[in-house]
């Protein structure tokens, strides 16, 4: 593998697992559509996003070139300021995450 693709690798990802009532998981979809295009363009790092929607919950998987930059994304104003206020008012829960190193 060259090293142009080597740097566009996905090494970890970042996943938030949120529970919300199955009224509000249309407008957590929506919600999330309207900030997807700040991720790539503003955080560090950003390789791919993802929205899974299952009957039990709601995941936003991030995929990012290192695990620190999916860490520090937890830490920055899209994250704190933008995203999260704009998704706990439907949310039920507090939001479950983890980051993945990919193997």
């Amino acid at each position: 593998m060259d090293n142009k693709n080597k740097e566009q690798m996905t090494t970890a990802y970042l996943q938030i697992v949120l529970k919300a009532n199955s009224s509000n998981r249309g407008e957590l979809g929506s919600t999330y559509n309207k900030f997807k295009d700040l991720f790539p363009e503003q955080i560090k790092g950003a390789k791919t996003q993802e929205l899974l929607i299952s009957d039990e919950d709601i995941q936003l998987l991030y995929g990012f070139d290192t695990f620190e930059h999916a860490e520090a994304f937890l830490s920055t104003e899209l994250y704190n300021n933008i995203i999260l206020p704009a998704l706990k008012p439907l949310m039920s829960n507090n939001p479950e995450i983890k980051i993945y190193n990919v193997a």
